[in-house]
């Protein structure tokens, strides 16, 4: 891989880090300013030889997202590397609705493996692009939190503007 870009954006859940290859299109990122940590959510063959710091396309549509749209988050391109079901996982993780989150036993059955509730757990811990690819839209079968790689948090503020709910005023 050639050299990747990477930009870190304010939001209002912190510091938001975008890793994109040279055709735009998203290999990690997260609420992290830090560079290292969003390198660490791609496998080490994954990883591009140089990244510099400059703006990306995706950007816009984080703040876009932050600003309202929920669906400018869609249409970004991403770039993953996985398996046939983690690929058909992170595809199906990109089709779940703003405000309409499932369970991973829910996510199981959508990929046709209702038996598969780890792997389905699986495959949102090891979704690099965050926001993008919306992991943080399936929830523990009994309807709670369960993980995210960004802190529960971060996670329980972005369902909540998914489903309306306004943003608490500090």
């Amino acid at each position: 891989m050639t050299t990747a870009t990477i930009q870190t954006i304010d939001t209002p859940d912190g510091a938001f880090t975008i890793l994109s290859d040279d055709s735009a299109r998203v290999l990690a990122s997260g609420w992290t300013a830090d560079p290292a940590t969003i390198l660490a959510r791609l496998a080490a063959r994954d990883r591009p030889s140089a990244v510099e710091a400059g703006r990306t396309d995706a950007a816009a549509a984080v703040v876009a997202y932050y600003d309202g749209d929920l669906t400018a988050i869609d249409d970004v391109a991403v770039s993953q590397q996985g398996t046939a079901m983690q690929l058909a996982g992170w595809d199906a993780l990109r089709r779940i609705a703003p405000g309409r989150p499932l369970t991973y036993s829910e996510f199981a059955t959508e990929l046709g493996s209702p038996s598969a509730v780890r792997a389905a757990a699986s495959i949102c811990a090891r979704n690099a692009p965050a926001l993008f690819v919306p992991c943080h839209r399936v929830l523990r079968t009994d309807g709670t939190l369960g993980g995210f790689a960004w802190g529960l948090p971060v996670k329980q503020r972005l369902l909540d503007r998914e489903a309306g709910v306004p943003a608490l005023v500090a």
